[in-house]
């Protein structure tokens, strides 16, 4: 039970992320290099993500 609230959780970040970055990809004059860090986040939480699915099964 402990893995699925986590994955949820991650999953709830995972998704601010994707707000956050189109959020930036949306600002008339947006920070690359703050993108690409929201996005290496982004990955970062899936490949989590994943594992943790993975286990679980």
């Amino acid at each position: 039970m402990a893995v699925e609230a986590r994955i949820r959780e991650l999953g709830s970040r995972h998704q601010s992320l994707e707000k956050a970055i189109q959020d930036e990809i949306s600002r008339p004059a947006s920070d690359a290099v703050k993108l690409q860090e929201l996005k290496r986040q982004k990955l970062k939480l899936k490949e989590e993500i994943q594992a943790l699915g993975a286990r679980a099964h």
